[in-house]
């Protein structure tokens, strides 16, 4: 078996890929349902797939309003690990096309290993909008 902070890691790297090539389809292949975020206090979770594919318009268009073109890991450390489970602090850097940082944010992710798949299942992120 592979180090389990290794395989979630992989597989946040893989998703914020997919989040900056706007591939919803290859980032809900890396989470898994029901997934949670919270954010400025607000809970918000998407049953499945459809549910989370359904606001990503939106979100490419407010994406585009605040003049964002990728966003950059700076950190990926993983702070607990277990078989199934790993939680992992990130630190996130929103980027302009000329490459300058115009919001960064710290973040806590947990990656969950359902039928031997690693996918994320809960973020909570200190961005403000």
């Amino acid at each position: 078996m592979t180090d389990p902070g290794t395989e979630a890691i992989a597989a946040f790297h893989r998703w914020n890929d997919a989040f900056n090539a706007r591939d919803v389809e290859t980032q809900i292949a890396h989470m898994h349902f029901p997934h949670v975020r919270l954010a400025e206090n607000q809970f918000r979770t998407w049953d499945s797939g459809d549910d989370f594919r359904a606001g990503e318009d939106n979100l490419t268009d407010r994406l585009n309003a605040e003049g964002w073109h990728h966003t950059e890991s700076l950190s990926v450390d993983v702070v607990q690990a277990g078989g199934d489970k790993v939680h992992l602090a990130i630190r996130q850097s929103r980027r302009s096309a000329d490459g300058v940082e115009y919001k960064p944010f710290d973040t806590l992710w947990i990656f969950t290993r359902i039928d031997d798949r690693w996918g994320v299942q809960f973020r909570s992120s200190f961005l403000a909008s």
